[in-house]
């Protein structure tokens, strides 16, 4: 019996690693599925003893996460924040964000600064870019 739940504990970590490594690409139950070698009501029904979700709200997670680290970190808009995790529906996304959340996207970045307003450039070259150019030394 042991053999048998590591078998299992294998198919599902597999399933797993496979949506973490690819939440952006379209997939669904039945192709995560096909990764574990299972059934799908069975599989589902597993996943989420196992893990406490279905692979779909797993899936939806991982990709809310992707989609708060862009927010916090880039500046891409919301529609390419939205395509970069895996979605093609800005409504969709923002609905989800907001469920996830309790802000939408637009809201939820304005809690977080700029990391390009907070960017530390170095002394010397603020002093190299800010120095006045002069002709007699030929930096021109």
């Amino acid at each position: 019996m042991a053999v048998l739940e590591t078998q299992t504990e294998r198919h599902l970590l597999r399933a797993r690693d496979f949506i973490d490594a690819h939440y952006r690409d379209p997939i669904n139950v039945s192709i995560v599925t096909r990764a574990a070698y299972q059934s799908p009501a069975h599989f589902t029904r597993q996943f989420r003893n196992a893990f406490g979700e279905t692979p779909h709200q797993y899936l939806l997670t991982r990709r809310m996460e992707r989609a708060a680290a862009l927010l916090r970190n880039t500046d891409y808009n919301v529609a390419q924040v939205c395509v970069s995790v895996g979605l093609s529906s800005v409504g969709s996304f923002t609905t989800a964000f907001r469920r996830t959340f309790g802000a939408s996207p637009t809201h939820y970045r304005e809690r977080f600064p700029s990391p390009f307003a907070q960017a530390m450039i170095p002394t010397c070259i603020y002093e190299a870019v800010s120095r006045p150019r002069s002709s007699r030394n030929r930096e021109d």
